[in-house]
């Protein structure tokens, strides 16, 4: 980074994840994995892999391979609903993985413990500030802030308002990663001088020439703007589905239509609140992978952030880091 002003607002967030950059890439399942996260580690930012739904075997094969591509620190996002949760975490010990993401909701007993006695530094995702500080309280050693102009599963308050809400009270405490909605160097300067340690973008990074993405869901997101990325609707009070947000195709209607399958199967007693809610989780994995290794653009799952607008093109994620910086730098001069 050359601007002096710039580098100084990231300071917090660059010692903290070890990288020249406190950009953080989002894990995108199916997207952020080797290649991708090598490619922005390697840039300065910092790469995180998408576990998802891999086993500890898988896990296991994908932190080396991107170990093979990177020498740069890079995290990897575990979710906290994952029923060998503990062995995911020690892998990453195994691995001597720097830092781990946890989301998906409040980490289970014992595993924020299992974490940090490995020596990782552990983040969490909080939604609303009294999670903040519970999670602060619990050990955690960093936040992000997540709005709902976010691809993939969302809250329902805008990154703006939580950001003016959150960091003012817990900045000082840990670092606080923004994110959600985040196209721009202009915003990521803004987010900075309010207090945010850095940013955490995944929309503008799904695209990039290293990403594995398939050509049909990289076309699909040059052609749309902001409002083809919208959120999922929930038709069954007693199916409590986190919104997803995706760009508008026939799988987001198929979505609708699993729902009611499911709550017509909840209404015979062919199966249980546990096995209905595992469904509707199943389908959005594989309509994910569908769309982003298949290239099913029409059935599977966009997942996309309201970003999707700015981005236009293919490109190298050095020229995606290079831009927001600029972007960024040229703002906080402006500034003065």
């Amino acid at each position: 980074m050359t601007n002096a002003k710039l580098a100084s607002l990231m300071a917090r967030g660059t010692e903290f994840l070890g990288c020249e950059v406190a950009i953080m890439c989002g894990a995108m399942s199916w997207v952020s994995e080797r290649n991708l996260v090598a490619a922005i580690s390697n840039a300065g930012g910092f790469g995180v892999i998408a576990c998802g739904a891999m086993t500890p075997e898988l896990l296991d094969k994908e932190i080396a391979a991107t170990k093979a591509l990177t020498s740069k620190p890079f995290g990897v996002n575990l979710i906290t609903m994952h029923p060998q949760l503990f062995e995911l975490i020690d892998v990453c010990a195994k691995h001597n993985v720097g830092h781990v993401v946890l989301a998906g909701g409040l980490p289970p007993k014992g595993s924020i413990e299992a974490i940090k006695e490995k020596g990782a530094k552990l983040i969490c995702f909080a939604p609303a500030l009294a999670l903040a500080k519970k999670l602060v309280r619990s050990g955690v050693d960093a936040l992000v802030v997540e709005g709902m102009e976010a691809g993939g599963h969302i809250g329902p308050v805008a990154t703006s308002v939580l950001a003016q809400e959150i960091l003012p009270e817990m900045a000082s405490q840990v670092p606080v990663f923004v994110a959600g909605g985040i196209g721009r160097g202009e915003a990521i300067a803004a987010y900075l001088e309010m207090g945010a340690a850095g940013v955490q973008l995944g929309t503008r990074f799904a695209c990039a020439t290293e990403s594995v993405a398939h050509p049909n869901f990289k076309k699909a997101f040059f052609r749309a703007s902001a409002r083809d990325a919208i959120a999922s609707v929930q038709i069954d009070p007693r199916l409590p589905v986190i919104p997803v947000r995706a760009l508008k195709n026939a799988g987001t209607e198929a979505f609708t239509a699993k729902q009611r399958e499911v709550a017509n199967l909840l209404d015979g007693g062919t199966v249980d609140m546990g096995e209905a809610q595992l469904q509707i989780e199943h389908y959005w994995a594989g309509a994910l992978r569908r769309a982003v290794i298949d290239g099913d653009v029409e059935g599977g799952s966009l997942m996309a952030g309201q970003s999707v607008g700015m981005v236009s093109k293919e490109e190298p994620v050095t020229d995606i880091i290079a831009q927001l910086l600029a972007e960024a730098a040229v703002a906080l001069e402006r500034r003065g």
